[in-house]
């Protein structure tokens, strides 16, 4: 990353995770344009990384995590939060929960309705079914690659597998939720995800499946792709030359990591921010476009005048009830014997099954918080373990998790600058449970788990509440305790919101270019205006698949 000259790029595209790799690999497929992808973190060569279980090393590393944390939220009663965002080639796709979810068609139907031509259900689909490997095959909904369904394009290089596991009690739980009324599910992903069943995953036999090695590994013998790793990307550069265009962005300065003199990189074509939902606004904001008197506060030169950037954060925050259970197995006894961890350990070493090739979370349930809702609007996440916090040892008894989350969250946080120094992380205010209807749903979501629990099939296993505890019963009680045990699922979107150019806190139009300058676009799921009814990972693939289609036709 030292080149004697600054070089230029047809495309530049900073943060090589889950939207920068698929970019890359569509933008440099036409050998006549050069593109630049830059990386602050690593490469993802860090066996934890590939071997499922292993998020649990990635997260809160310094290796493959960004190490965030939320400032203290009157919401979740004055706690902070861990807000791991990955850090190294894939980005989130490397350290999240693997788990393929695309959302609820109405999610996209409303990004239309809001003023973003091009966003429905109906025309969103295709993008999703472009790099699709499903492992059942195609259909009207999914793609395989050798498949090509009703004339359309086969699927690609995003494998979808199911998980290569199953347990007693998450069955049990499985079986419970269908007798409280949630109907069984074998596909969440057909734009109605009602219903209950294991969500099928990101792997590839037993592996995981990052974007890295989807989009970027192929691509990386291409003489017209370059890609920087340990490059911080400061700021974006405009054209402040004489006669120039101050509002045309033209490249980037970049951080060598280890200090040293700034890089600079320039783009004939475009400058592509996919940075994510933390570091996008930061960056946009380093580089004078946000709302005026933040950037003033700190000195920055106003660029553009953009109040949106960095407001408008959405995040889903789950709430993990905890339970005891007797008379059947769960990770919890199975994984603290020395016996139990060497045979999990064998089991993965032999056949990639087991234990070591869980998600975080294996079984899913999507359902209505109140029958007068007009669709599912909380999902589940169910394991067969407990601890006290993420990253805590297991609890010493058998227990499993029920933890669920607000699909549709009212809240609305924001990402500001803590300073003018591009080193200095910046400050998240999630705001978590800062509205009446998100404490509202919030008490209901604990008395529907509690309905769950109480059905037949979970009576053999004589479930007993551990957390947050059965003497707790009011809508203030249930709330506060949410605020207690809550914590955040890893979804942080929408803080470039894309919207029209009236909408005075849209931060970039319907084909994602930012409004108010030239050259400049965010492909990321920062530009989410609402977040997706589900995990959003494979909706950020989405936004990137079309991304790479408009910017390849110069629309």
């Amino acid at each position: 990353m030292n080149p004697s000259s600054p070089p230029v790029y047809d495309y530049i595209i900073c943060g090589a995770g889950t939207a920068g790799c698929l970019l890359a690999n569509r933008l440099s497929a036409d050998p006549k344009k050069r593109v630049l992808l830059i990386e602050a973190g690593g490469k993802d060569d860090y066996l934890w990384i590939h071997i499922p279980v292993g998020y649990l090393y990635c997260i809160g590393n310094p290796r493959t995590d960004w190490l965030y944390q939320t400032e203290a939220d009157p919401g979740l009663n004055g706690r902070k939060l861990r807000y791991p965002r990955g850090k190294v080639l894939g980005g989130c796709s490397s350290i999240n929960g693997m788990i393929y979810m695309r959302g609820q068609a109405r999610d996209y139907d409303h990004w239309g309705a809001l003023g973003n031509d091009g966003w429905s259900w109906r025309e969103c689909l295709p993008a999703f079914m472009k790099h699709e490997d499903f492992h059942k095959g195609a259909d009207e909904f999914h793609a395989a690659p050798g498949f090509d369904p009703v004339g359309k394009r086969p699927g690609g290089e995003w494998r979808v597998e199911k998980q290569r596991l199953r347990w007693d009690v998450l069955d049990a739980f499985a079986e419970a939720a269908q007798q409280a009324g949630i109907p069984h599910s074998n596909d969440f992903n057909r734009g109605d995800n009602e219903g209950v069943g294991y969500f099928d995953v990101n792997q590839r036999r037993g592996i995981r499946w990052n974007a890295a090695k989807a989009f970027l590994r192929p691509a990386l013998d291409r003489d017209n792709l370059q890609v920087w790793t340990g490059a911080h990307v400061s700021r974006v550069l405009f054209d402040d030359s004489e006669g120039g265009d101050p509002r045309r962005a033209i490249g980037v300065e970049v951080l060598p990591h280890g200090g040293g003199q700034p890089e600079i990189a320039h783009a004939r074509g475009e400058v592509i921010l996919a940075s994510g939902a933390v570091n996008t606004p930061q960056i946009l904001q380093l580089s004078g476009l946000g709302a005026a008197s933040q950037l003033q506060h700190h000195g920055i030169a106003v660029r553009h005048h953009l109040p949106g950037v960095g407001g408008n954060l959405q995040d889903h925050l789950q709430i993990r009830a905890v339970f005891g259970v007797t008379g059947v197995n769960t990770l919890n006894i199975q994984a603290r014997r020395w016996w139990g961890k060497a045979l999990i350990g064998l089991e993965y070493l032999l056949k990639q099954t087991g234990a070591m090739s869980m998600a975080p979370s294996q079984l899913g349930a999507f359902t209505r918080s109140d029958p007068s809702q007009p669709h599912p609007n909380l999902e589940y996440h169910v394991q067969p373990l407990s601890l006290d916090a993420f990253g805590e040892p297991l609890h010493p008894f058998n227990a499993f998790t029920a933890s669920v989350c607000n699909l549709n969250p009212t809240s609305r946080g924001h990402v500001h600058l803590r300073s003018a120094s591009p080193l200095d992380a910046p400050l998240i205010q999630a705001n978590y449970l800062s509205t009446e209807a998100d404490r509202h749903i919030a008490a209901q979501s604990l008395r529907l788990t509690r309905r769950i629990v109480a059905q037949p099939a979970l009576a053999k296993y004589a479930p007993k509440e551990i957390k947050p505890g059965t003497q707790f019963e009011t809508d203030e009680e249930l709330a506060r305790l949410a605020g207690d045990i809550g914590t955040t699922i890893f979804h942080p979107v929408g803080t470039a919101k894309m919207g029209p150019e009236a909408d005075p806190l849209a931060v970039v139009d319907a084909r994602l270019k930012v409004h108010g300058v030239r050259g400049l676009r965010v492909v990321d799921a920062s530009v989410m205006p609402t977040i997706t009814s589900g995990n959003t990972n494979s909706p950020t693939l989405m936004i990137a698949e079309r991304a790479a289609g408009w910017i390849l036709a110069g629309t």
